[in-house]
């Protein structure tokens, strides 16, 4: 891929989803555990720029309620055993999935933001801020 080529899409979320820079794939998404870098340390693109907000909070609890939340329910165990085995026994479990899902899941939609071409200077186009 020449340097001056966007990535498509898939690539761009792919990259977010390793946790890399969406534009180059070099620099770190992150500098922290979710906290996302202002600027690539690798090509210099403003990062910061795409607004993931509440996006990625809400994908990672519906991931995490349909892959482990709703297969768990179906076993007989989770109603027959005693509740102060089963709740932790449940929510350790989904708070390390929940926390390891994520960084991916927002390096993912910052990502799709990136390939959509979203930015936050672009909040004054949609009609919920046109409303205030």
């Amino acid at each position: 891929m020449s340097r001056h080529e966007r990535p498509t899409l898939v690539q761009a979320m792919i990259r977010g989803l390793r946790g890399r820079c969406p534009h180059c794939e070099r620099g770190a998404l992150y500098w922290k555990y979710l906290k996302v870098e202002p600027r690539c340390q690798a090509c210099g693109h403003d990062i910061a720029q795409y607004p993931a907000d509440d996006g990625p909070a809400y994908f990672t609890i519906l991931i995490v309620g349909h892959l482990l939340v709703a297969p768990l329910l179906f076993f007989p165990i989770i109603w027959q055993a005693p509740a102060a085995v089963m709740v932790p026994a449940t929510l350790i479990p989904l708070a390390v999935a929940t926390l390891a899902l994520l960084p991916r899941v927002k390096g993912a939609f910052i990502g799709l933001l990136y390939a959509l071409k979203v930015k936050e200077a672009d909040a004054h186009l949609h009609s919920a801020d046109l409303a205030d």
